[in-house]
């Protein structure tokens, strides 16, 4: 894909070349449901997790007559997969779902997701052309996107000030920092036993490549050298107990530590500060941002969309009003009200929209409130940091079970019970025997 602009480069849940035989497994459905006649309107169910999605789903319903959404709540992104899992097993899941583009390979592979093509081809040209891959496979949509990638640190001005340090340009100036700040009682990040996506960022970055296509097979490696550049850095934070360990299963809790002090940064995305607004009392103002920190002797780079960014709208295979949902998946991520109501850190998940041209809504999805003198410096930090996105990234079939797994061995990671390159020795040899149970073709 030929992108011009350098700005515009947000992830690609990278799929080009897949549509080979084998590598990916039949899938289910028979795809033929009709929408179903009624004398009212058309309900669909759609879960979400986002901030703002309510107020979105209502505004909606107040412009629709014939079709409405009735909105469930889903806790966070992870317990999503959990829940969604259950619901196709029962053969009962929502017409529409949020969901991130590392998982849209693996819900296609197990018939789950509805090809939309044809309901939303037609509305592309309003996307930013890498965010509307996320929700493509082998040339088909599934998915409509609600956002873009941006990435960098924020960090807390004043724990920094007062200890004469520098916003870590590296990723070993991060780890002089945290080494600093650990004198002090302070962690410099944070590490949640149950989210391994700091492995696959900080992998991700370093131009590793999990999953890739190698002829008519997958080709799986978790020990390439980006993989290990990451697991390093990781190590020795770990080691030297320089990440706190709060899960976000109590989501206030790990905000108080932020806002107190106990943790100075955060490597995020723009949709994260509006749990910071939303939450804390005591910091606002004391936070800036800086780009998210290089390899030493690198350029600058910033890993591309994964659960911290990268959202789409998925139109699941069973919904009996599949082209319904699609125009409303459409309507969700171009209506003005609405993307500025999810651009929003106060009203929304300060997410960076999808479309074309989103520049606009940079000061909508970074908080003035959070930032207070270092606001105007951030935007720069939020658009520079598109031009640094590393897209050459591909999820593999199997990346839902993949991940859980990886949760497992990341938990004994941050609690010292093994080591980064255990967990991925483990994750070689698991991931090539699952691709191989589910019949597709795995060269690793």
């Amino acid at each position: 894909m030929n992108f011009t602009n350098p700005r515009r480069r947000f992830a690609r849940a990278a799929v080009a070349g897949i549509a080979l035989t084998g590598l990916l497994a039949a899938c289910g459905g028979s795809g033929d449901d009709e929408p179903a006649e009624a004398s009212g309107p058309v309900t669909l169910d759609f879960w979400g997790w986002a901030n703002g999605q309510e107020a979105v789903v209502k505004a909606f319903n107040a412009s629709h007559k014939d079709v409405q959404l009735k909105y469930t709540k889903v806790t966070d992104q992870l317990t999503m997969q959990k829940q969604l899992t259950n619901a196709v097993k029962a053969g009962n899941p929502p017409c529409l779902m949020q969901n991130t583009g590392e998982y849209v390979t693996s819900w296609v592979s197990q018939g789950a997701l509805a090809d939309i093509t044809e309901y939303v081809e037609g509305e592309k040209d309003k996307f930013n052309p890498g965010s509307w891959a996320t929700g493509q496979v082998q040339g088909k949509v599934y998915g409509v996107p609600t956002a873009s990638a941006p990435a960098f640190t924020i960090y807390r001005t004043d724990l920094f000030e007062k200890y004469d340090l520098e916003p870590p340009q590296t990723w070993d100036d991060f780890i002089a920092a945290g080494k600093e700040l650990k004198k002090h009682d302070i962690k410099v990040t944070n590490y949640a036993g149950e989210d391994p996506s700091t492995l696959e960022v900080l992998a991700m970055q370093a131009g590793a490549k999990w999953y890739s296509v190698d002829g008519d097979a997958w080709a799986v490696n978790f020990k390439d050298e980006g993989t290990l550049k990451a697991a390093d850095v990781i190590q020795q934070i770990i080691d030297n107990d320089l990440n706190s360990k709060l899960s976000f299963a109590d989501y206030a809790a790990v905000q108080r530590n932020y806002d107190n002090g106990g943790t100075a940064t955060r490597q995020i995305s723009t949709w994260q500060m509006s749990g910071m607004v939303q939450n804390f009392t005591k910091s606002f103002g004391d936070w800036a941002l800086s780009p998210w920190p290089a390899f030493k002797g690198e350029a600058p780079k910033t890993p591309a969309g994964t659960n911290q960014s990268g959202n789409l709208t998925l139109v699941s295979e069973e919904c009996k009003n599949k082209e319904q949902a699609a125009e409303a998946a459409l309507w969700m991520s171009t209506d003005a009200g609405a993307v500025k109501t999810m651009a929003s850190p106060e009203t929304g998940s300060g997410v960076m929209p999808a479309l074309a041209d989103s520049d606009a809504y940079v000061s909508e999805a970074i908080s003035e409130k959070l930032l207070g003198k270092n606001y105007e410096p951030a935007k720069k930090i939020v658009t520079d940091s598109l031009s640094t996105i590393n897209t050459d990234w591909t999820f593999g079939p199997n990346w839902t079970a993949m991940f859980t797994e990886m949760q497992d061995e990341w938990a004994k990671v941050v609690n010292k019970e093994q080591k980064v390159t255990d967990l991925l020795d483990h994750m070689q040899q698991w991931t090539v025997n699952d691709l191989k149970q589910r019949g597709i073709s795995v060269k690793g």
